[in-house]
This record gives C-alpha cells, structure tokens and sequence, in this order.
C-alpha cells in the first residue's frame, strides 16, 4: 500500500443527467456540467431501512438496486451490462444490519485460477467501509496480491503503514467495535492507482461522499484464502 499524504483531494464527479431515483436513494444538486476536478455542490445518499424487511433480513436485491443507481450517477459505461446480468453481481452486509455503514458489492469479470490473473469491480456506497481482511494462499493458488484503479469518485484505501487516517472516516460500531488494525489510507480520486505494499498485508476500504467504482486486479482470488479482522464477520464469510 502506498504510503499516503494525508492531504485530502478534490472529487471528480462525472456529468449525469438523474435527479433521484428509486429506492430512498437521494440525490442533491444535479451535475449537469462537464465533468470537472472542482468541488461541487452534489451528493447521493441511501437509507438504510430500505435494504431490510420487517424482520431485519438484508435484501440482496435492493442492494443491488441501490449499487446500480450508484454506477448511473457517476456516469459509469457498463452500468446497463451489469444490471442486465444482475446475477452476477455480489453484494453483502457481512450480517451487520448496517449495508449503508458496512459492505460491499463486486462484480467478478475473470478469475482465471489456471493462469494466475484476476479481474473485478468494486462498488462502494458514500460512506460505506469495506471491513478490513487480509489474503492467505489456497487451493494451490499464492497468496493473493491485488492493486486497485479508482474510475469514479474517491475511496480511502487503507493498509500499513504510518497512521494518517482523515477526520472523514468514522469506523462503524459494527466492525468489532469500531476498531482497525491498520491505518495508513492513501486517498484515491479517478484514475489513481493504489497498490497493496506486499502479500498478506491487512487493508479495507472507505467510501468517500459519493462513494467509488473501482476496479481490482490480481494474480487470482478464492473465497475461502480471505480472513476477516472481525470475527463475527470472518465466521459469517466462510460459512462457519
């Protein structure tokens, strides 16, 4: 991971033309400007009621609704590809109760476990944390060593090193405790780069004001060679 500088960055936001949508999501001061590397007066927000059903079950689609809306706001090329093929597309609450503070959705292009390469799409909602976990080797696959390109707006990405954490990122309660164990971020805007510093390396992610689209690459991916830092998060990942 590279080490950051602690300076925040201004937002690229992509020009869009939706003034709301479905779902409670919000949308404030539409862009209808050319995209620009100037702060504008522009958010999209979730509640966090509308992903669960009276009896607190998160509700995948929904989820996927909401990260839909998100790539549409930012102007992203292959927003009716994924929607069209909704299956594929992942997302989850770790079981927190708390999609809008805590999880993740990815869109998997190639896991390629024969070669050894990887490509995927990660979508994080304004404000969400992508929980902090590390890579073990599996399956006869090395340890996964990944690097992450920011397409649209901006995304704390976080790892070792000196602790530089921004007054902007609020660890939910619902990653144990509010706690971390690394936190050295590098702010990342569009068409930065960030790399993890060394294999095995503990990191997470967070979501800046109107969160990211993201895209990862690595040498290949298992499910089951991830490990959580919250337990009650590693258990529910690996079905224990």
């Amino acid at each position: 991971m590279r080490t950051g500088t602690g300076r925040r960055s201004l937002i690229t936001v992509a020009a869009v033309s939706m003034c709301g949508a479905a779902l409670g999501v919000y949308v404030v001061g539409c862009v209808t400007s050319k995209p620009s590397t100037r702060a504008v007066k522009s958010s999209i927000g979730f509640n966090n009621a509308d992903f669960y059903d009276k009896d607190g079950k998160f509700i995948e689609e929904k989820g996927k609704d909401a990260v839909i809306a998100l790539m549409r706001y930012h102007g992203y090329s292959l927003a009716d590809v994924i929607d069209k093929n909704r299956g594929e597309l992942w997302v989850s609450d770790y079981q927190t109760g708390q999609f809008t503070k805590l999880g993740l959705a990815a869109r998997m292009w190639k896991n390629n476990e024969k070669d050894k390469y990887m490509l995927m799409d990660l979508f994080l909602l304004p404000g969400q944390m992508l929980p902090e976990h590390w890579h073990l080797a599996d399956k006869g696959n090395p340890v996964k060593l990944e690097g992450w390109l920011i397409r649209h707006g901006l995304s704390h990405v976080v790892g070792e090193g000196e602790p530089n954490l921004s007054k902007d990122i609020v660890i939910p309660a619902c990653h144990d405790g509010g706690k971390v164990t690394v936190k050295c971020a590098t702010v990342a805007t569009p068409g930065v780069f960030v790399p993890l510093n060394k294999a095995g390396a503990h990191h997470w992610q967070f979501g800046g004001p109107e969160g990211a689209v993201i895209t990862e690459v690595a040498n290949v991916h298992t499910d089951s060679g991830v490990r959580h830092q919250d337990k009650a998060m590693n258990d529910y990942f690996l079905g224990n």
